[in-house]
């Protein structure tokens, strides 16, 4: 059996078609919300989290709902009308404290500071190696998120990913509460002698002698939302459940998915300033003086050639390593690419060869531009995303946004975002079905040969840009399901019996 046989996937609608649960939602200014993560734009920026966090913590608040907005003080970071204040944690955390203030961007946040937690970046140390310590770090600052609570419950706690997991392990009468899978590969699996201290339902994060906050904390949470429908099917398979499918299909209809929005506002041809010229669907037209300066800036020569661009992390998830074998085959369909990324030194190393070895056909700049990132929407004919696995992806939404024509895996979020043009009369872009070489080059020979055709191009580009990718839906579906968890006294009852 297929796995689309088994989970059916339903075909992609516009956001405005999707539908909010009919739920009793309390008044928005009476919801008070806590809101932990270990990652917030422009605070604190690894991935796609802390986009999601931002995106999502902004419109919660356009809303209406009282958000406290708790993460790492990982340093630096100044606010307005700070005050400070300790936070009452067992002596293996150490001291912690809570700054809150106003941040320029973010508005109201809530800075933790526990022993360890102040570094360069959060995760990752100068040779790109994870700090020996991150275990101690995320443990303890959950511990400390846990006093914050327990300190003023709040109607609903939302925690986002394993850094937040181990909150739960101390609050024995927790609040309703919701756990966001962003990336499920990623779990803090640490050491068995932490199920001593993590607090008094700490049996649930016990992971084959060790200790494993995100296992623990999707046993005890009273909602789950994966950041797609698709990737709330895909989780609870062997294949991508790393481990936890198991778990995750015993939490039947508590899992669902809720897809990711862009900020709709910072990604806007119409009124971009990091881009050669702003533009519109009704204007594309002038996308040709963005892909100038784009192959300007890159070092690709300037001709009719389709161009393909990718801004990514340099990982296995993102498939990136399969762009290799392709490049030599590019002047084949004909078809340039220009890749913006950083991360694993071993393919950009390759991505440099590579370059050397076929200067008209590939380019790479090694790190991330945010101005350049505009631009590599806006200046391309097509954006490739040849992803493994895709939680959800935003730059996917961000490139059709800008006209820029996506070619992408069927996984994931992918699936909900991109329909297949040669497919569907309301196709958005291309499909390859696997994240192998021979589907990505078959995906990008149909893909080169309609965007050929100007008129067939142009509709694709419409479609996409007209789509509502921002986060006015989604944020609404996550009040509606605090509403749900807020207003039943028997869902924070059945939580503290687990």
């Amino acid at each position: 059996l297929a796995m689309s046989d088994i989970f059916p996937v339903k075909p992609n609608r516009p956001r405005e078609e999707t539908r909010t649960s009919k739920v009793a939602v309390r008044q928005t200014g009476q919801m008070r919300v806590v809101f932990a993560t270990a990652e917030l734009s422009p605070v604190a920026t690894v991935g796609g989290l802390a986009a999601a966090a931002a995106g999502l913590g902004a419109e919660l608040r356009r809303l209406g709902v009282d958000l406290d907005v708790v993460m790492p003080d990982y340093g630096d970071v100044a606010l307005v009308d700070e005050t400070t204040m300790p936070l009452e944690v067992p002596d293996w955390v150490g001291s912690a404290t809570i700054r809150v203030g106003f941040h320029p961007v973010v508005g109201r946040l809530h800075l933790v500071s526990v022993p360890g937690m102040a570094r360069p970046h959060p995760y990752l140390q100068a040779n790109g190696e994870g700090w020996h310590d991150n275990s101690d770090r995320f443990f303890r600052f959950a511990r400390a998120v846990a006093a914050f609570i327990d300190r003023d419950p709040p109607d609903v706690v939302h925690l986002n990913d394993w850094h937040t997991g181990a909150t739960l392990a101390a609050l024995a009468d927790p609040p309703p509460t919701v756990v966001s899978i962003h990336n499920l590969a990623y779990q803090g699996i640490s050491d068995g002698s932490w199920l001593d201290r993590i607090g008094p339902r700490a049996a649930h994060y016990e992971w084959w002698g060790g200790v494993n906050p995100l296992s623990g904390a999707l046993a005890l949470a009273d909602r789950i939302v994966a950041v797609s429908p698709h990737y709330a099917t895909e989780i609870i398979t062997p294949a991508g459940g790393f481990g936890l499918d198991e778990p995750l299909r015993n939490r039947g209809d508590d899992l669902i998915g809720i897809l990711n929005g862009i900020d709709s506002e910072m990604w806007d041809p119409a009124h971009d300033p990091l881009i050669a010229a702003p533009f519109d669907a009704a204007s594309l037209d002038a996308r040709r003086s963005n892909r100038t300066a784009l192959l300007a800036r890159v070092g690709l020569p300037d001709d009719d050639v389709v161009l393909a661009t990718v801004v990514t992390r340099l990982t296995h998830q993102k498939g990136i390593d399969l762009l290799a074998p392709l490049v030599p085959l590019l002047a084949q369909i004909p078809m340039r690419l220009a890749v913006l990324g950083s991360g694993d030194a071993r393919l950009a190393a390759q991505l440099h060869s590579l370059v050397t070895e076929y200067p008209d056909t590939l380019a790479f700049v090694d790190g991330y531009d945010e101005a350049l990132s505009h631009l590599m929407f806006a200046g391309a004919d097509l954006y490739l995303m040849p992803s493994r696995f895709e939680p959800c992806g935003l730059t996917q939404m961000q490139a059709m946004r800008y006209g820029a024509i996506p070619v992408v895996t069927a996984v994931g979020g992918l699936v909900d975002t991109v329909t297949d043009a040669d497919v569907h009369r309301d196709g958005t872009g291309f499909v390859a079905d696997r994240a192998e070489r021979e589907d990505l080059l078959a995906a990008l020979f149909r893909a080169e040969r309609r965007v050929r055709d100007r008129r067939r191009r142009s509709a694709i580009q419409k479609r996409g840009m007209a789509i509502d990718w921002s986060w006015h839906e989604p944020a609404r579906e996550y009040l509606a399901l605090y509403g749900e968890l807020a207003a039943n006294p028997r869902i924070r009852s059945e939580s503290s019996r687990r």
